[in-house]
């Protein structure tokens, strides 16, 4: 089976004073609080939650 590729997602900035559809897309991510990091599946739906809050966070290539 060939292995998933992942991304690497950290927050970097505060969810406070964003819009509460912001907020619920950082937690569906897994990302409450600042400097969290959350290795997740690169998958379509994924990219479009990132896309969302994209000024929130920093995103790297895990791999």
């Amino acid at each position: 089976m060939a292995a998933k590729n992942t991304v690497r997602v950290t927050q970097i900035k505060s969810a406070i004073g964003r819009e509460g559809s912001q907020r619920d897309t950082l937690k569906g991510l897994g990302l409450n609080k600042m400097h969290r990091t959350r290795e997740l599946e690169d998958t379509p739906a994924v990219r479009g939650m990132i896309n969302k809050v994209s000024h929130l966070v920093r995103v790297e290539d895990a791999g």
